[in-house]
């Protein structure tokens, strides 16, 4: 099959495209809006995308109601924001905070999670994360009225004792158990892991 994505409806192509690149990471966004209410909210259009500088990207569309999400609202406002990482013991939580709500509404008390305070960034982060990135905008990009992807520098990882060597910054496999998004409300885990035979030329 061949299918021109040109000739295709937006839904045509938004499920093609997430149906086929899976897994993907999730990024957990928490920021404050301007009425000092805690807001966090799912991205699977999120990834890493350099260590120097340390810089990892969000995909934004807009509100089934046509209107910016909130979390973008927060971001272009104060310029910073806190992108928390998806484990199993979260993954319920993360998904309950995806539904619309008004701003006026706090997803962290809908769904139970505790607001913490950042270290370098004026916004919380989620106390239940496996690990989260402080983030300060790096760059927006604009693509067409209904998208835009927001560029950020990590300037401090915090993450939950025992995922982190501190010696050798290297993660446990066993206590970290990210999860990653397929489609519409599946998941998947990273339980079963393999490695290829050789060291790479």
């Amino acid at each position: 099959m061949d299918l021109e994505l040109a000739s295709l409806t937006p839904l045509e192509r938004y499920k093609l495209i997430i149906g086929l690149v899976v897994p993907r990471p999730i990024g957990w966004v928490s920021t404050w809006n301007e009425n000092g209410v805690a807001n966090c909210a799912p991205f699977s259009f999120f990834n890493a995308i350099s260590e120097d500088p340390p810089l990892c990207i969000l995909s934004f569309n807009f509100r089934s109601d046509g209107q910016v999400k909130h979390t973008l609202k927060n971001i272009r406002r104060t310029g910073e924001y806190v992108v928390n990482l998806v484990d199993e013991s979260t993954a319920n939580a993360m998904h309950l905070s995806s539904y619309e709500i008004p701003e006026t509404e706090s997803e962290f008390a809908q769904t139970g999670l505790t607001p913490v305070p950042a270290l370098k960034v004026k916004h919380p982060r989620i106390g239940e994360a496996a690990a989260c990135f402080e983030c300060r905008v790096e760059r927006r990009i604009e693509f067409g009225p209904q998208r835009e992807l927001v560029i950020g520098e990590i300037l401090l990882v915090h993450a939950r004792e025992g995922i982190i060597d501190p010696k050798t910054k290297r993660i446990s496999e066993e206590n970290y158990r990210p999860i990653g998004r397929l489609f519409a409300s599946r998941y998947c885990t990273t339980r079963q892991r393999f490695d290829l035979p050789g060291e790479i030329p």
